[in-house]
């Protein structure tokens, strides 16, 4: 039986899925996440291949399991620290801002290679994690086109082009490429001038 150093056993399963998290977020900084294997994961977390599928049986719930793990981690510094009274194009701004933090501190693979990855009814699931972001999104760009800041447009439509634009900015943030206040800069030109009421 594995040793125990935390002081009771659901914290040592939190700090083992600490680690394992961890690790993928490493790991899928410079690899393909086909090119990752559940080996790769265990050798990285510092723990045997077994203790991993005692946690996640395969590759795909796993990747669903860190997928949940990084959109709680961007609702609640959401609901911390996005202004809930402040115009929308500010709101829009630091939503773009929490967004690219969220993807340098927890790097994940992007759609398309999730959607290879685990099939289409694990990625319709994974779809259902990132549902509460954009829609997050949507009331916000909705304000917008209330108030007059934002010309008339669908939100939902106009949701998921922002989040592409944030996504394209994924790969050259996490590998260093651009820095995070130039990836915002750019986004957020971009965003504010597709949305803009001219």
């Amino acid at each position: 039986m594995p040793r125990i150093s935390a002081a009771n056993l659901s914290e040592h399963r939190a700090q083992t899925l600490e680690r394992i998290f961890e690790a993928i977020s490493r790991l899928s900084r410079d690899r393909a996440i086909d090119d990752i294997s559940m080996t790769d994961v265990a050798a990285a977390a510092g723990v045997a291949r077994t203790v991993l599928y005692n946690y996640f049986p395969d590759k795909g719930a796993l990747l669903l399991a860190f997928s949940e793990r990084v959109t709680d981690y961007f609702i609640e510094r959401y609901e911390r620290e996005l202004p809930v009274h402040a115009p929308a194009a500010e709101r829009l701004t630091a939503f773009v801002r929490l967004q690219l933090n969220g993807l340098q501190a927890h790097p994940h693979p992007g759609p398309v290679e999730m959607s290879a990855a685990l099939g289409p009814e694990a990625y319709q699931a994974l779809a259902g994690h990132v549902a509460p972001m954009q829609e997050i999104l949507s009331r916000i760009i909705a304000a917008g086109v209330a108030s007059g800041e934002f010309r008339r447009l669908d939100p939902a439509a106009a949701a998921r082009s922002v989040m592409a634009v944030i996504g394209a900015e994924r790969i050259p943030l996490i590998r260093g490429q651009v820095t995070p206040d130039e990836a915002e800069h750019t986004v957020n030109a971009f965003v504010q001038a597709a949305l803009k009421n001219s």
